[in-house]
């Protein structure tokens, strides 16, 4: 598992595999959280889960977590 933080843009990228292959992910399904987070869940062709993206990842994970993620501000 790897977690990427983009500061600038309160987005996080929680990976469950070592490598996300362009076009790999070809369902997304996208959830409101009640903490004001939207999740997005990443899906391969056979139905497994490859990584949660995090919209407004401040709200809606802990903040050790983030600081402890690879950044990728910029």
């Amino acid at each position: 598992m790897h977690i990427e933080y983009d500061h600038e843009n309160d987005v996080a990228y929680v990976s469950l595999v070592a490598h996300i292959a362009d076009g790999t992910a070809v369902r997304q399904f996208t959830l409101d959280s009640p903490g004001g987070a939207d999740l997005n869940l990443d899906f391969d062709e056979a139905g497994r889960l490859l990584g949660i993206e995090v919209v407004g990842a401040r709200a809606g994970l802990p903040e050790e977590l983030l600081r402890q993620a690879s950044r990728t501000d910029g």
